[in-house]
């Protein structure tokens, strides 16, 4: 899957994820009313090639589900909250650190999911983008592009993140927070819209 091209990557029918990079998803959770639905989606992803999955959600845990109904698949719990709060730098070291642990692995694809895939998953692949040398509007660009519904609500958290790990210069993190700001303005999402939106269809 590794030379597919952004516009060739697979959109899954079951599972609530969306392919960033060939190796990167972002999404929403399982289904949480139905175990035979939730069943198919784990079968979808592992017959995508998904082998890591990081959990973003602080309300909920399916280690158990997880290791019952696919135990091929690497899961790990890496819960906050998704309440506006500032996410702390070391919620990013370790996140991310296992992602890139796991993408070490050239087989490796990693799903990072949230419970409706708007923000903390989302925030979670920006983050990893980044770590891997991406330009922060284009990371942003390409989350959104790949999930419409991606608010990414804690990318400026990632961004102040990624500066303090590599020890950017304040003129450049000026810049940088300046550029992502201005693309979010030129691309707004009503996010209570795309909530409510996303509950009534049972998310």
């Amino acid at each position: 899957m590794s030379d597919l091209s952004p516009s060739d990557l697979p959109v899954l029918r079951d599972a609530n994820a969306s392919y960033v990079t060939p190796r990167l998803l972002v999404g929403g959770d399982l289904d949480v009313q139905d175990r035979a639905v939730a069943s198919n989606q784990l079968l979808e992803l592992l017959e995508a090639g998904v082998t890591h999955v990081v959990d973003c959600r602080l309300e909920a845990d399916d280690t158990a589900m997880v290791a019952e109904l696919a135990p091929e698949l690497h899961y790990r719990w890496a819960g906050i909250d998704d309440a506006g709060q500032r996410v702390p730098s070391t919620w990013f070291d370790d996140a991310v650190g296992h992602v890139l642990e796991a993408l070490a692995d050239p087989e490796a694809v990693v799903l990072m999911h949230c419970h409706m895939g708007i923000n903390r998953g989302p925030s979670l692949g920006y983050a990893v983008l980044l770590a891997q040398g991406w330009d922060p509007v284009d990371a942003l660009a390409a989350i959104r592009d790949a999930r419409p519904v991606a608010y990414v609500a804690y990318a400026e958290d990632a961004l102040r993140w990624h500066h303090e790990r590599h020890d950017v210069a304040s003129r450049t993190q000026s810049e940088d927070h300046r550029r992502l700001r201005q693309w979010r303005e030129g691309h707004p999402l009503d996010l209570v819209r795309i909530i409510a939106e996303r509950r009534a269809a049972g998310y």
